[in-house]
């Protein structure tokens, strides 16, 4: 099993290369970071499910049903309304001041400190989280191949990013428009066998498989209990706000909607992607709840991230693992990819400057690009190796915790740009920014003993209100102007 396990590794990567040779010959910088603008949008709205779902969604989501039932899907919903706001709210104003960094928005509207702490608090969130995206695949990929040949970890870890690095780092955003496509393809493919093989496996047609599921414990959507962290509009808030900060204030995604032609092309992206989301985060809450049923009926100890690995592995047979590993895999490269290329993005234009430079020649900028690139391809073996220290039954609950924490500054800082006229002491925002969220991480911790309320995602909501109401302390008097 772990030879056809890693020859379906080794297959799926040199397809990769493939599409890297096609799509990045002659690539410039403006392709690596927008992709000459000429992306077709129904490619990228495809290509992005299978970037926003990561293999946290693959494993993670099914393995949750077991402790939050199906009060995923409101959040989901959530998602829905927060894709509107990005649509027609925040796109706009990045066409219109024809963006490459989102965050170029901040020093526009109020100054240099400001736009340096918005891609900051990107950088640490978006660096963390696609670093724990990838370890939920490398970990699979380890217990169940390399360490029955003796590989240590680390050395895993190591070949599976050089591997990413080098079909990253020339192509950029041009090349992951396609190769995101190819990755949603496996990935919702796997997905459908593995709920059909799963069915079969307990004698069930995929109509009888669904009522089962829809009549079982799990299917458990709306608590009104709002001591519960699992209350609906809990859940409905805390989706539309970290939709909202994850995707249209996160560079990775929006880079890849400033991929497309137009503002036009670019919201029937988002819409058209929005909803084929919430029917695929749907279908992955029916399969947890069948994986859960199978495994009561079989006697599996597993829950929680390992559910889905164990069962399709260990006891669907060996067709149910080359599936569940291609989507696996499929998940793995586009939490990758994109990320590199955002974080590359990020750091060459608002740290260095690269966009503006006239003096450097587009060889030299190249060079810097690839040095920035490469180092944080390194600066993910790092974090994936600590990480591998501390692991948690549900690591989607700990993405969403961070997010929470980290884009907090981001949603009040432009949540305050574009519903305000005022202007701010510049100098003053990135103790404003720091100070919120280190107050809601204690919040967090301590308001059921306080307050005797349990937060879940809506703390997002609340730490973006403290950033608002600190940056509303510091903006500057009439007098001032």
């Amino acid at each position: 099993m772990q030879y056809i396990i890693f020859s379906c590794f080794i297959i799926y990567v040199a397809m990769m290369f493939v599409i890297t040779w096609i799509t990045a010959r002659k690539a410039t910088n403006a392709s690596f970071f927008v992709g000459n603008r000429k992306s077709p949008w129904f490619v990228v709205a495809y290509g992005m499910i299978g970037a926003s779902l990561s293999g946290v969604t693959f494993m993670s989501v099914p393995g949750w049903v077991d402790t939050r039932s199906f009060t995923y899907m409101l959040m989901v919903f959530g998602f829905f309304l927060g894709y509107i706001v990005i649509a027609f709210v925040l796109m706009p104003t990045y066409y219109k001041l024809n963006l490459t960094s989102i965050y170029s928005y901040l020093e526009t509207r109020f100054g240099r400190f400001s736009h340096k702490t918005g891609s900051f608090f990107f950088l640490l969130s978006r660096t963390i989280g696609a670093s724990l995206r990838m370890f939920i695949v490398i970990i699979v990929l380890q217990n169940f191949v390399f360490s029955h040949w003796g590989i240590p970890f680390e050395i895993t870890v190591l070949m599976i990013i050089t591997l990413i690095l080098l079909f990253t780092v020339r192509g950029g955003i041009k090349t992951i428009i396609w190769t995101d496509t190819l990755q949603t393809t496996f990935m919702l493919t796997a997905l459908i066998m593995s709920f059909i093989m799963v069915g079969s496996a307990m004698d069930l047609s995929v109509k009888d498989l669904f009522s089962t599921v829809w009549k079982s414990d799990y299917s458990g959507m709306i608590y009104t209990d709002s001591s519960s962290p699992y209350t609906w509009w809990k859940q409905l808030l805390g989706g539309m706000f970290i939709c909202i900060a994850m995707t249209g204030l996160d560079q990775e995604m929006m880079q890849k909607n400033l991929s497309c032609k137009n503002l036009k092309s670019a919201q029937k992206n988002m819409m058209t992607f929005s909803l084929t989301l919430f029917l695929v985060n749907f279908l992955f809450l029916f399969l947890g709840a069948a994986l859960y049923i199978y495994a009561k009926q079989m006697g599996i100890d597993a829950k929680g991230d390992l559910l889905f690995p164990t069962v399709a592995i260990n006891y669907l047979g060996p067709l149910a693992a080359i599936v569940f590993i291609i989507g696996l895999i499929s998940a793995l490269f586009p939490s990758a990819d994109g990320a590199l290329t955002s974080l590359t993005t990020a750091f060459s234009i608002d740290f260095l400057n690269l966009e503006k430079r006239t003096d450097y020649s587009e060889k030299k900028k190249t060079h810097i690009r690839h040095l920035v690139h490469i180092c944080f391809a390194f600066i993910f073996v790092g974090v994936i190796i600590f990480y591998y220290h501390y692991q948690n039954e549900h690591l989607i609950e700990i993405l969403y915790k961070i997010a929470s924490i980290t884009y907090g500054p981001l949603l009040g800082l432009f949540a305050f740009g574009l519903f305000t006229k005022k202007q701010l002491k510049d100098t003053y925002v990135p103790f404003i920014c720091v100070s919120a969220p280190v107050i809601c991480f204690f919040l967090d911790i301590y308001a059921d003993k306080w307050f005797h309320y349990s937060f879940d995602f809506e703390l997002l909501l609340v730490n973006g209100l403290f950033t608002f109401l600190g940056l509303w302390l510091i903006r500057k008097k009439q007098t001032d102007n």
